[in-house]
């Protein structure tokens, strides 16, 4: 078992002894999200730490989609909700890459790469999130290597 569940469930104890319905929840969610992680395909496996973040991630950003969704929609009262559950799971996840970490390793990607263009977006995009490991955006990350390659 990863760091990340371990401390997940340390923390639901925690949650269910001071009868946190909040925290209980959305540490539920995302132990259940791990598991059904860890039992998909044909063979039961241990995640790696880095695979449980990157389960984690998934569900920050289902939860701040929604959140987004549920705005447009009217409805503040879920919205609210949803980014307060997305706020919390930031807790477990590595800090995230500030504009000016994120533009040097776009820039050092691209460099990295002989007589970039647009046509090898792609693979500079994969290198940036691949080093980047979760801590930031891949629709963030595309958009500074397409500003850069313009």
């Amino acid at each position: 078992m990863a760091a990340t569940k371990t401390q997940l469930k340390a923390d639901l104890a925690t949650a269910l002894r001071a009868k946190d319905e909040f925290t209980k929840s959305v540490i539920r969610m995302m132990l259940a999200a791990i598991t059904v992680e860890e039992v998909a395909g044909t063979q039961a496996r241990d995640l790696s730490d880095a695979e449980e973040i990157a389960v984690i991630t998934k569900e920050q950003r289902k939860r701040r989609d929604s959140a987004a969704t549920y705005a447009e929609a009217g409805r503040v009262d879920l919205a609210a909700k949803e980014t307060k559950e997305a706020e919390f799971m930031s807790a477990y996840l590595p800090a995230p890459l500030t504009a000016d970490e994120l533009a040097a390793l776009v820039a050092e990607e691209i460099a990295a790469v002989e007589n970039a263009t647009m046509k090898s977006m792609g693979q500079i995009v994969k290198a940036v999130n691949a080093r980047a490991a979760g801590r930031a955006e891949g629709k963030q990350v595309a958009a500074l290597v397409r500003a850069a390659l313009s």
